[in-house]
């Protein structure tokens, strides 16, 4: 069997790769062997459907994630050690998968691992951004101010979360009831009244010509339909969950023009907060780059913000090396960062421009949301204008000329 690991070397270089093994204790013997401390195993082998429902039951949800982190950070705030801290969230924390987890880490770092090295290893639970934000601050020494930033942004994220779910909730019923009665309407209802229009000669609209077109081939093809359309959504769900398919996914967040306004707003705070809090706790500019990059949450700015962070190394000011994009940093950040170099207060610009980005993303999420309910009540009235317009139509034609 194949199995894929995620290791750290005894320089703490991280490596990813694949293993062959009988079995996952022999692969992590393997590993050992080779003096690699294994953060995470598991087979390489294609996952059953049924596994994948099985993880979407068994999966952690935001809310529980958030109760989490808040109690984690009030306990650090308290200055609880570390350890003791973790068994009282185990012994408080209800959901079961949650509840091992927390269990778990609390066993690595009684055995000597740092926090963040534990919370890798359950790297299903915990999300890079959660696990490098908690590393970050490993190195700076404020772990119990970076734990209250995670429990802020993790309600942040719950409360849009929710604010957004709950304004889907209608939409969504009337959308899939729309969708249930076209459905039926055009595959069994309109076959049915299609010979009478084509025996009384009317002149068809080009929409009802459409529909009843999509209605005969419907009524004798729907269970193939069905079956295509449920196949494509799993290979296009399996393909964005492959390398390039993540990354055209990030791409299409920063390009396409309704998605950016979300998306970059929410990756620049991630980075302004995070700058702000390494390079308060002395990091320098450029291994700040190299953390920010694994915590930003996009493979392209990841990539371009390491190659910023090498242009700072060589010497140039970070305001010019990111000038070098301006499709991923807009010029008020690179104006920003210019103004906080020449005065020296580069940490006090990077949290003005966090909480700027924070206000702009929370504007703008909870403007498309009010948005969301009017556009699609429209849009399905207009459908349904147009479903019961090709049926009306045509039928007061047929009346009207037998009247004459």
């Amino acid at each position: 069997m194949k199995f894929k690991y995620q290791a750290r070397t005894k320089e703490g270089e991280m490596q990813v790769g694949f293993v062959e093994a009988g079995s996952r204790e022999s692969a992590a013997n393997i590993l050992a062997g080779h003096e690699l401390y294994i953060l995470q195993i598991e087979s390489a082998e294609k996952k059953s459907f049924y596994d994948a429902i099985a993880n979407i039951f068994s999966r952690v949800r935001r809310k529980d994630m958030m109760v989490f982190t808040r109690q984690l950070a009030t306990l650090l705030e308290a200055r609880l050690p570390l350890n003791t801290a973790l068994k009282t969230l185990r012994e408080q924390t209800t959901h079961l998968v949650l509840k091992e987890a927390v269990y778990q880490i609390a066993e690595d770092v009684d055995a000597g691992l740092s926090l963040s090295q534990a919370m890798e290893r359950q790297g299903e639970i915990f999300p890079s951004f959660y696990v490098e934000m908690i590393r970050a601050s490993e190195l700076t020494g404020n772990l119990s101010e970076v734990s209250g930033f995670l429990a802020d942004y993790t309600e942040k994220e719950a409360v849009l979360a929710s604010k957004a779910a709950s304004a889907l909730i209608y939409p969504t019923i009337v959308v899939t009831l729309f969708l249930a009665v076209g459905f039926i309407m055009v595959t069994f209802v309109f076959p049915q009244i299609g010979p009478i229009f084509e025996q009384s000669g009317v002149n068809l609209p080009i929409y009802t010509r459409i529909l009843l077109g999509a209605g005969k081939f419907l009524g004798t093809w729907w269970p193939a339909v069905i079956i295509a359309l449920f196949v494509f959504a799993i290979i296009i769900f399996d393909y964005a969950t492959t390398s390039e398919g993540k990354a055209m996914v990030d791409d299409a967040k920063i390009k396409l023009p309704l998605l950016s306004k979300i998306f970059m707003p929410l990756t620049m705070a991630r980075f302004s907060n995070a700058a702000a809090l390494l390079i308060h706790g002395g990091i320098p500019v450029a291994q700040t780059l190299e953390i920010i990059g694994h915590m930003v949450g996009n493979i392209l700015y990841r990539d371009i913000i390491h190659e910023v962070a090498e242009s700072v190394r060589q010497g140039e000011l970070l305001s010019q090396a990111m000038a070098k994009y301006p499709e991923y940093f807009p010029p008020l950040v690179g104006q920003m960062v210019a103004v906080g170099e020449q005065t020296g207060k580069l940490e006090q610009v990077f949290t003005r421009l966090s909480a700027f980005y924070n206000r702009e993303t929370d504007s703008v999420v909870n403007s498309i949301v009010d948005l969301i309910q009017p556009i699609l009540i429209v849009g399905i009235g207009i459908l349904v204008a147009l479903l019961f317009a090709s049926i009306l139509i045509p039928l007061y034609s047929l009346t009207t000329s037998i009247g004459v």
